[in-house]
């Protein structure tokens, strides 16, 4: 079993937007009026591409289809997973323009990467019942202890994430996380904005998860496996420190991959406890985290597949 990967599978966008129907519950996102939001996305999206390749990580790129119209398919994540033995998961989406992202087409990039699929599990039934399970921005996958730390939300449905669990024999560690909004507490719509899972160590907003018992049970599982539990702050969560990757680069090298917005708002004690156990690759994702409301954790689909 393998925490990390090499090869990530990443979608171009061609219609990158704020999108209306998931700012209802996102409040990371904020629209801005400009025509040059697809164009400057674009941009973004191949410099982080760019940075990805110098140091070995392998990505397989596929473009967007104008026609369909899905403002959001640059976070590939939230719609499918790709596991170790030879599994593919299909997740429900809350936002009906999102539920267009999920193209098979793409499964066949992989296959001619020499990677096998023997089979996909397909969730997506669910939305006609209006639930919802957003892949790994629902679910933080410790593939290594088989947990599956989750924050119930409108996209994490409590019981969706137990059948996933008893179907890929993960433990759910379940709880609620939650932000200031206008003086309110309100659900963070995916558990993977307040929380990153590496190897070793884990980046985590603590002050997100309000019921003591859930945070206690939280970190207990985390200190269970061995992991560092680095804490970041609340501001620093909206500034998408919460939202990071673990990558393996050439020669086996390990990054941590996030935001130069991201990388901006950590302290230097954070920063070392990191370099400890990897380096940070950062990245201007600027536009695409003020319209998308997601950032760098959100635009790498894993790929953990077994090759032929």
């Amino acid at each position: 079993m393998k925490q990390i990967t090499d090869t990530l599978l990443m979608v171009r966008p061609v219609a990158f937007r704020m999108n209306e129907q998931t700012a209802v519950n996102n409040y990371f996102q904020e629209d801005i009026k400009n025509a040059d939001v697809n164009k400057q996305a674009q941009q973004e999206f191949d410099d982080f591409v760019k940075k990805l390749n110098a140091v070995g990580v392998k990505t397989i790129v596929v473009d967007d289809v104008i026609e369909e119209d899905t403002p959001d398919s640059i976070f590939p994540n939230n719609w499918v997973s790709f596991h170790e033995n030879g599994s593919i998961a299909l997740y429900p989406m809350f936002a009906p323009n999102r539920r267009k992202e999920r193209r098979m087409e793409y499964f066949a990039r992989l296959e001619e990467a020499g990677f096998k699929i023997n089979n996909i599990v397909d969730y997506t039934s669910a939305e006609e019942d209006d639930i919802f399970l957003e892949g790994t921005g629902s679910m933080l996958l410790d593939r290594i202890n088989q947990k599956a730390y989750c924050a119930i939300s409108p996209r994490a449905d409590e019981e969706l994430l137990i059948e996933f669990c008893e179907d890929f024999e993960f433990t759910p560690v379940i709880f609620t996380a939650n932000q200031s909004v206008g003086g309110k507490r309100k659900p963070i719509y995916h558990t993977n904005v307040m929380m990153c899972l590496a190897e070793e160590f884990t980046v985590i907003c603590l002050d997100a998860i309000d019921d003591a018992k859930e945070r206690k049970n939280v970190l207990k599982h985390l200190k269970q496996d061995g992991k560092e539990i680095i804490a970041i702050s609340e501001a620093q969560m909206h500034e998408f420190a919460g939202n990071m990757l673990q990558v393996q680069g050439a020669f086996d090298k390990k990054y941590l991959v996030m935001s130069a917005k991201a990388h901006g708002s950590l302290t230097k004690d954070q920063i070392a406890k990191i370099e400890k156990h990897c380096e940070i690759l950062s990245s201007d994702l600027n536009m695409i985290e003020t319209c998308g409301g997601g950032s760098a954790r959100c635009m790498m689909a894993e790929v953990f597949l077994p090759k032929d």
